[in-house]
């Protein structure tokens, strides 16, 4: 019920924000913009190869706004963003960051004998940070496949019937004595069971089922469901824009997420190695995460302190930990350092660029701890059929 109110209040806001404009006799709520470093020749953004995005594939995205099963509405319309860049054989086809437009086909709230809501979304383009908007056919279910949910509803409705029949059978025990028992053949705790049986049946077929809920952050996978041939992109062109300061030399060695001690994976670690030799001093206080939203994140105080509370003087070096909590950990971030006195970012270092540094392996735990705990529940893919 929390959930929910929160969802509300969150759609509300959103509403009410809502930019609507007209393409053709099209109306869509929200916008997506592109980044202006994108503007420039195909020959310098492109390699000049094409590489197709298959049938099947499946892309992760984040949605912008809650999609609850019980609240939105059938026909509306919402943005996503892309998590993660989509690598083909010959390198990247859509970046990560690039938006696509979704429709809400069909939900359904939760209901009796344990059904789950549900919510189907699909996908008609891709917006890039270079402007280009691909058309695709994306779809993404929370169902899970009609046969595997009946069996699932079964199994549960029959644990809670045994659960009911064996707590009959021992409050018969206990309260008509095993001797009761013994002398009626055991048809005292048959009785029993019974008795507990009904009751059990009885819960299974009132219970509800969970409703969906799907906020920023959670991670969906949208399957594509054509075929689809895209430019590959130039490692250079998807650099992100840093801004540099003389002296100040700082290197990201590493990028961990976590989970805080809430158990919200909403922490980001950063390892690094700092070599001031400019004219200023500064602190850990002084460092700051910005998004691509322009949200400015502060360090936290669950992780590695050490350096949040450190001076670094002209001459310094430091290698050591920092953490922040943000909203989400994939988005794209920027490490800046920020001007005591003006307030204004010093330098700026792109947390994706250094992301491409990073071992596999501590990408593949990434990826496994920013999946998280979602809202929403996915066992498996309606459209396999």
């Amino acid at each position: 019920m929390r959930k929910r109110l929160i969802s509300y209040i969150l759609c509300s806001l959103l509403l009410i924000n809502t930019t609507v404009f007209a393409d053709s006799g099209t109306f869509f709520r929200g916008h997506a913009e592109y980044d202006n470093k994108f503007n420039r020749p195909e020959e310098e953004l492109f390699t000049g190869k094409t590489e197709t995005l298959e049938k099947r594939d499946v892309i992760n995205m984040t949605v912008s706004q809650v999609i609850d099963g019980s609240f939105s509405i059938e026909g509306d319309e919402f943005f996503a963003e892309v998590t993660s860049d989509v690598i083909g054989d010959k390198g990247v086809i859509i970046p990560k960051g690039s938006k696509a437009h979704g429709t809400i086909v069909q939900t359904s709230e939760a209901k009796r004998l344990g059904r789950n809501g549900y919510a189907d979304l699909s996908f008609d383009s891709i917006i890039t940070p270079d402007g280009r908007e691909i058309p695709i056919e994306g779809k993404m279910s929370t169902r899970l496949h009609p046969i595997k949910e009946a069996s699932k509803i079964v199994a549960q409705d029959l644990g809670y019937t045994a659960l009911g029949g064996l707590a009959g059978g021992v409050f018969a025990a206990q309260a008509l004595g095993i001797e009761a028992a013994i002398a009626s053949h055991g048809y005292t705790l048959a009785g029993g069971a019974a008795i507990g049986g009904t009751i059990g049946l009885g819960m299974a077929l009132y219970r509800k089922g969970k409703d969906v809920l799907i906020a920023p952050g959670d991670e969906i996978k949208v399957k594509i469901m054509s075929n689809i041939e895209l430019p590959v992109y130039r490692e250079e062109a998807l650099k992100q824009e840093e801004l540099t300061y003389p002296g100040l030399d700082i290197r990201i060695a590493n990028i961990i997420y976590e989970k805080d001690p809430f158990g919200e994976v909403n922490t980001i670690t950063l390892s690094l190695a700092i070599s001031n030799m400019s004219k200023k001093t500064i602190s850990g206080m002084d460092l700051t995460l910005v998004n691509d939203y322009n949200a400015v994140f502060n360090p936290s105080i669950f992780g590695d302190t050490k350096l949040m509370f450190s001076q670094l003087k002209p001459g310094d070096r430091y290698a050591g930990r920092i953490s922040f909590a943000v909203n989400n950990v994939k988005h794209s971030y920027w490490l800046t350092v920020n001007d005591r006195a003006t307030k204004k970012p010093l330098a700026k270092i792109s947390l994706d660029n250094a992301y491409k540094h990073v071992s596999k392996d501590v990408k593949k735990k990434n990826d496994k701890v920013g999946r998280g705990k979602t809202n929403y529940y996915k066992e498996d893919d309606p459209f396999d059929i």
